[in-house]
């Protein structure tokens, strides 16, 4: 039993704009299969995509808050030229510049159109064949403990752990990798972007949620207004949200 990333959650006042951000950004389509925007390869609506993560945008009221993610994504790119190119494209989007303490690095920090942080990487080797979401990159205290939780709670392999980082990647070696990054402070707000999982054909999604509180993960103790779904919102030992959807 194991549950697989399927996507990746943005909570936005704008869902649309921001999936049409998104879509522009990645080369990619904006859906809309029901109240939420789903972004992910073009050629017809196909979900969960069986190598990429896409992006599922979310309404809600509330704009984001001044306090960093401790959630976001790294882009890809496959030279200085493409990089350059792709800031300028984004900016002309609607992403602006921010400053979260990342001093002299050779990537660059954007936010998209409502403040979710993000980074154009510079060109490295290791993106080459991920595709434009090069990783998801999770904040964490305790990399080492972090990588226990989610070596066993996806079908992922961990690919290399020390005391600052850790490094997740699908087993058929395709698609974006999970990073865990050693960063001071906690999960102090909800958080604006998570990882959603599921369950594969056969597998039962409560026995999987049971299976993730027995590893550590606890249920999000915080009223979502979502009413009466059919997927589970939970957070992992760190706080970190994220939702076990249910097969369809």
């Amino acid at each position: 039993m194991a549950l697989r990333p399927v996507q990746v959650n943005i909570k936005a006042v704008d869902h649309w704009a921001v999936g049409r951000f998104w879509a522009e950004a990645l080369g990619w389509t904006a859906y809309r299969p029901g109240v939420t925007a789903y972004v992910g390869p073009g050629g017809g609506f196909v979900w969960p995509d069986p190598v990429v993560l896409g992006i599922n945008t979310v309404p809600v009221p509330e704009p984001k808050s001044g306090a960093k993610n401790r959630v976001h994504l790294d882009l890809a790119t496959t030279s200085a030229a493409h990089q350059a190119e792709l800031v300028a494209r984004l900016e002309a989007l609607g992403a602006v510049p921010v400053d979260v303490g990342q001093g002299e690095v050779p990537w660059t920090v954007l936010a998209d159109p409502e403040g979710n942080e993000f980074c154009v990487l510079e060109p490295r080797d290791v993106y080459r064949d991920t595709g434009p979401i090069a990783a998801v990159v999770v904040d964490c205290a305790d990399p080492r403990a972090m990588a226990r939780f989610w070596g066993e709670a996806i079908d992922w392999t961990v690919r290399e752990v020390t005391d600052e980082s850790a490094v997740l990647r699908s087993a058929r070696d395709v698609g974006p990798y999970l990073e865990l990054l050693r960063v001071p402070g906690g999960q102090a707000v909800p958080g604006r972007v998570h990882l959603d999982l599921l369950p594969y054909p056969g597998d039962d999604k409560e026995a999987e949620v049971a299976r993730l509180r027995a590893l550590g993960a606890t249920d999000l103790d915080l009223d979502l207004g979502q009413g009466n779904v059919p997927w589970t919102c939970l957070v992992d030992p760190e706080g970190h949200e994220f939702c076990v959807l249910a097969p369809s």
